[in-house]
Parts: C-alpha cells; sequence; structure tokens
C-alpha cells in the first residue's frame, strides 16, 4: 500500500469538522467564507448527520468534489478530509468524481476489528488516514496493543490516530464538566495510555474537541495541556476556535533558541542554559518537533498569549 506526497501531522492544526448537510460546503470550506487561518476540514458524514439525511449529504459532498475538480490547487488550500459513516459509505464515496484531490479519510469508530474493511479499500495513493479512537476498545490496553500492531504494517497510511473524546466519554455514560480540561476528567487517564502506548512507535495522535466552544480560556488553557503531552494538532467544532487553537500552537521564543542550541552542528554533548540541563542526545526529537511547529505556526507573542 504506497502513500506519494509528505504531509506533517503539525501542518493540520485545529483541524474543523464540517457537516456535509451544510449547502454551501464549498463556499464554506475552500471559497469566500473559509474561516481565516484554516488548514485543515473534515467533511463529515458520520455523527453530525441524521441517517434520514445522509442522500443529501453526499449529494452535497459530490457537488464539493466536482467543484473542487474544476479549479486550480493553492498552495494555501485547507487540506482535505472525508469522514464517512462505514467503509461501505467510504467506498461508494471513492467512485465520486474529484476524490482524487481529497487528501485522506477519517476513520469512525476505529479498532482493530473494524479497520481491516477501510485497508482493503482502493484508496488513491496520495490517501492518508486518520482513524478515530472512540470505542470502548480505546480503553482496553489489550486491544489497542493489537489495533497498534495492525497499523504498524500500514503505517505510512495513517497520518494521525484522532481521540473521540465525546464518544469515549458517552461509552462511560458521562459528558464533561464545565471550566475543567480534559485532562481533569476520567478522559485524562484514557489519554494518557493512548499517547503512551502509540507515540512511542511513531504514530501522531490529535487532540480531542473542547465543546463548549464559547470558553476561550479554557480552550487556551487545554490547548496549553495538550502540547504538554504532545498532541501537536486539535478538533475544532466552531470557526472561532481556530485562531485560539493555533495561536496557542505558536513556539515560545526562549524554547526556539533553546531548540535552535541542542540540534548546532558540532554543539556540546550536553550543556546547562538558565539553570536547566540541555542533552542533545535525549532531547533532540523534542527540538525538531518544536523547530517544526514554530514553523507552522511561529514563535508565540507573550503578550498574545496572556490575553
Amino acid at each position: 500500500m504506497s502513500v506519494t506526497g509528505s504531509i506533517s501531522p503539525i501542518a493540520l492544526g485545529a483541524t474543523l469538522y464540517v457537516p456535509c448537510m451544510r449547502g454551501d460546503l464549498f463556499v464554506a470550506v475552500i471559497g469566500a467564507r473559509r474561516p481565516p487561518g484554516l488548514r485543515s476540514a473534515v467533511l463529515c458524514l458520520e455523527d453530525s448527520v441524521r441517517e434520514c439525511d445522509l442522500p443529501t449529504a453526499l449529494a452535497h459532498l459530490a457537488t464539493f468534489l466536482r467543484a473542487l475538480a474544476t479549479r486550480e490547487p493553492a498552495s494555501t488550500d485547507p487540506l482535505l478530509f472525508v469522514r464517512p459513516r462505514s467503509a461501505a459509505m467510504l467506498e461508494h464515496i471513492l467512485c465520486m468524481p474529484g476524490i482524487e484531490r481529497i487528501d485522506g479519510f477519517v476513520v469512525p469508530k476505529a479498532h482493530a476489528d473494524s479497520m481491516p474493511a477501510y485497508l482493503a479499500l482502493p484508496l488513491h495513493d496520495r490517501h492518508r488516514l486518520m482513524p478515530t479512537l472512540e470505542t470502548r476498545e480505546t480503553c482496553d490496553p489489550q486491544e489497542m496493543r493489537r489495533f497498534r500492531d495492525q497499523l504498524l504494517a500500514v503505517q505510512d497510511r495513517i497520518l494521525a490516530l484522532r481521540i473521540g473524546g465525546n464518544d469515549l466519554l458517552q461509552a462511560m455514560g458521562l459528558r464533561r464538566a464545565a471550566h475543567r480540561t480534559a485532562y481533569e476528567g476520567p478522559l485524562g487517564g484514557v489519554m494518557a495510555q493512548l499517547i503512551a502506548g502509540f507515540a512511542p512507535w511513531g504514530f501522531a495522535l490529535s487532540a480531542p474537541v473542547l465543546e463548549r466552544f464559547a470558553d476561550t480560556a479554557l480552550l487556551r488553557e487545554e490547548v496549553m495541556r495538550d502540547i504538554e503531552h504532545g498532541l501537536l494538532t486539535k478538533t475544532a467544532i466552531h470557526p472561532t476556535q481556530i485562531p485560539v487553537i493555533q495561536t496557542a500552537l505558536a513556539a515560545p521564543a526562549n524554547e526556539v533558541e533553546e531548540a535552535r542550541l541542542m540540534l548546532a552542528e558540532g554543539g556540546p554533548a550536553v550543556f546547562g542554559r538558565e539553570g536547566v540541563m540541555c542533552e542533545p542526545a535525549t532531547h533532540r526529537g523534542w527540538a525538531e518537533r518544536l523547530l517544526e511547529r514554530a514553523a507552522f505556526f511561529g514563535i508565540a507573542d507573550p503578550v498574545a498569549l496572556r490575553a
């Protein structure tokens, strides 16, 4: 299963989910009403669309793809993904004209028993997959080990694993409490387990959505916790969340300087800086990701971060 082209998961930034029930899908994602700064979008046919509305939603997607196929791609275009409801639906979508212009697909409710049906489909060489970890199997370390072993065989196809926070809480019969980040409730333990189970094997993970989209301060706090845990892309459900997430993803100036010193050719094996030990042999991975983050989101303005 070959994959052409290279996409960094960090390039996703705030990934906006857009229901395919929107009749203005192309204008909302690519055209005049595209949110400023949008880097990636998921055209959703799953939980955001009622079963009875699927024919309309699929028709909107087909119209979007035809419009996409008739225009020249631009360097500022967002990365585009489709979230089907099932492998059977994806098989149908893969026959739509223009589907080769899509960057990939979000696989809903992914686990070791559901994933093979998606992997068996005739994906285009450029299509990348983002399985969503959102079922009860996600809470079982043994099941996640089984899933990881399966994904290792097709790792070049996997762009990122998306953590479906609301669905995981729903499996527990819970909803996130107000004014608390995902890390302060039962979801925090599951996320830590997923990071430990996948990140050391080279898989990127995407942080879950904060459904309280009007709480800007909480979103900013949660993104900082995401970064601490190595989650450098996050699901967004409202356009106003995009600048908050991507401003928080900007790299702190002092850390950028530290990363550059660690990666400097001919630098010392270990050195101290402002009372902190810096050891390139153990901090190189962090330094490389930090500079990649700075390349995509810039260097943080301390005043903006405090706002």
